[in-house]
């Protein structure tokens, strides 16, 4: 199954826009480069009062369809 691994460094106040409806997509870039736009409901498991910090795997079908996003440990 394919996979891409984030490092993600979003500060609660950016991710406060993202939920007052200004955006519903988050862009983020994989450690090898590539740029991914994912929902932002994805992350709400993930969100703290400082907002979503860490390092995630993103496991998704050959059809591109998210199938997990997870923190490594």
């Amino acid at each position: 199954m394919p996979s891409l691994v984030l490092d993600i460094a979003l500060s609660a106040e950016h991710l406060r826009a993202v939920y007052r409806g200004h955006a519903n997509r988050i862009m983020l870039r994989s450690r090898d480069g590539r740029r991914v736009s994912l929902p932002a409901y994805h992350l709400r498991p993930f969100l703290t009062h400082q907002g979503v910090q860490g390092s995630f795997v993103m496991e998704f079908s050959a059809s591109g369809e998210l199938l997990e996003l997870r923190r490594l440990a």
